[in-house]
């Protein structure tokens, strides 16, 4: 594994152990030429899927979007990494389970505000104002008008 920061081309496992839903090993590496460490994850892929996007355009599911969505939606609340991870274990599988290869992007977006809603309301009012492309304060408060209406408030 090429270290992230040198690019040398030979790292060390320093540690390696399950993650919390045994869904993919965590592994801490270091790196000998620059000392650095840093931690990778190993997951098991069942198929490619293709995510079909709004203007109909296919590309290559990409986890590393999903987390870094999830990592700004989550910034500064209370989650760490590893939840993050198993958040993003679980929309995976349950993408893998619908049997389909080609998967609509509106369908990803939907699993992440599902998780949110019932996870922290912080982020998703964040997650939601991009994914639902809002404009100006109005929508904002039409939202949250929204959200007190579900949640019964």
């Amino acid at each position: 594994m090429r270290c992230p920061f040198c690019g040398h081309d030979d790292t060390q496992v320093k540690d390696s152990r399950p993650t919390d839903d045994n869904a993919s090993i965590r592994r801490r590496r270091a790196c000998p030429a620059c000392a650095s460490r840093f931690t990778t994850f190993e997951r098991v892929q069942i198929r490619d899927l293709v995510v079909i996007k709004k203007d109909g355009s296919r590309s290559t599911f990409d986890r590393d979007k999903v987390v870094k969505s999830l990592q700004i939606a989550l910034r500064k609340r209370p989650v760490d990494e590893e939840q993050i991870e198993r958040i993003v274990n679980g929309i995976h599988r349950r993408l893998e389970s619908l049997g389909e290869n080609e998967v609509p992007s509106k369908l990803i977006g939907e699993l992440v505000m599902d998780v949110l809603m019932g996870m922290d309301q912080v982020a998703y009012l964040r997650y939601a104002s991009v994914y639902r492309n809002f404009r100006e304060a109005k929508d904002f408060g039409d939202f949250l008008g929204k959200m007190g209406r579900d949640s019964g408030d």
